[in-house]
């Protein structure tokens, strides 16, 4: 795939789609900054190589409406600041004030557009509105992974129309981690899955069982594991209608010569509350009416030792109620496993990636992911219809 590093820049519109859908505060003051320092190198690279900039994205969900609080402007001070340079801010994302900034713009000047999802046609894939975005750009870059698993129109349709349409740094090194996990993985390789429901993770679990050596399940979706293999896990949480699923999840595994982990032992509350009374009970002794939301500390042992031959590790969604302090040993503890790891160590999805800052060990993985729900989808063995559009577009103007 081509990327920004294969095209002249100089003197030409570059339109670079990110993501900065970063969380605001009641002041609208930006709480995390991550995807904005993720796009850094492309956003620089751009400006190095004299484009005239054109930064769009998204924030929140404004439902096609303009909404004061979902407004980019927070993020145009934050991003100049970070450059070092001004980043203009436009008050629409199309229309003839933005051709205007546009058409006044000189090398190395840098244009960030307003909410996309203002318009409705955005998240429509609209074929008419993405014409218009492609008509401000000579250069259209890509560098949204996190917004690529959706068939919008500033990622997908636009594709359609821009002179050149290339992947940026960020998108570029999204895929070739992922292609080093998955599909060319120095061996063992080793899958963690946590989070609540195994029904977000099911296409996921039923494709990796195809491709790893291990896989390890946590969270409350190992619940269901469990339960399906005749445990009584007391009022912990359950997708009854997928009991049949997981055991059949679990005999796959099995025919395949993966090896399998579950919990052995939890933390046992007696409410969904971090005053709950607790206790850490194994697996086969969870009391009438508690429920496990966590993993014990014989499993994060268990769990650290199935990882101690891995070569690559890839670990989706928290193991336990983490954002709950009582809750949160388990998670931190594969947070340090895989910290203290020589494996290449990926990371992927929101909460995950959120633990990972919140024990100050973002630099200790190899590669931690922009994307929850493209990473998700690419761990399910599905195309990303961004990623679709991006290469049909390159092999039209080959």
């Amino acid at each position: 795939m081509k990327t920004i590093k294969d095209v002249n820049l100089s003197g030409k519109r570059v339109f670079i789609r990110v993501d900065f859908n970063v969380p605001l505060d009641e002041k609208l003051n930006i709480t995390d900054d991550t995807r904005i320092n993720f796009v850094l190198p492309t956003l620089k690279y751009a400006i190095e190589n004299k484009a005239i900039l054109i930064i769009a994205s998204h924030l929140g969900r404004p439902k096609g409406k303009v909404s004061p609080q979902f407004s980019l402007a927070p993020v145009a001070k934050l991003l100049g600041a970070y450059i070092g340079k001004e980043i203009k801010m436009a008050s629409d994302c199309i229309g003839p004030e933005v051709n205007s900034l546009i058409s006044s713009m000189s090398e190395g000047d840098a244009l960030l557009l307003e909410n996309l999802r203002f318009h409705p046609e955005e998240e429509k894939n609209d074929d008419t509105f993405a014409k218009e975005l492609a008509l401000l750009c000579d250069v259209y870059v890509n560098d949204a992974f996190a917004v690529s698993h959706r068939a919008n129109a500033s990622v997908a349709a636009i594709t359609e129309h821009a002179p050149v349409s290339v992947a940026g740094l960020l998108l570029q090194k999204e895929l070739e981690y992922f292609e080093k996990a998955m599909t060319n993985p120095r061996r063992p390789l080793v899958a963690v899955v946590g989070g609540a429901k195994v029904s977000t993770k099911l296409a996921a679990l039923e494709n990796m069982i195809q491709r790893v050596d291990k896989l390890i399940i946590g969270g409350a979706m190992a619940n269901t594991f469990l339960k399906s293999q005749g445990i009584d896990v007391g009022s912990s949480k359950v997708e009854e209608d997928l009991l049949e699923i997981a055991a059949s999840t679990i005999k796959k595994a099995y025919e395949k010569g993966v090896k399998l982990y579950l919990p052995v032992d939890g933390v046992a509350a007696d409410s969904f509350s971090p005053d709950a009374g607790t206790k850490i009970v194994p697996v086969f002794e969870i009391p009438k009416g508690w429920m496990v939301l966590d993993i014990g500390p014989a499993t994060s042992m268990l769990f650290s030792e199935a990882l101690n031959d891995a070569n690559t590790i890839i670990w989706n969604g928290p193991l336990g109620a983490f954002e709950m302090d009582p809750f949160s040993k388990g998670t931190m503890a594969m947070v340090n496993a895989l910290a203290d790891s020589h494996a290449l160590t990926i990371v992927g999805g929101g909460d995950t990636d959120l633990a990972v800052h919140k024990a100050n060990k973002a630099d200790k993985m190899t590669f931690i992911s922009t994307g929850g729900g493209a990473f998700l989808e690419l761990l399910e063995g599905k195309t990303l219809p961004a990623v679709a559009a991006l290469e049909k577009a390159q092999q039209k103007t080959v």
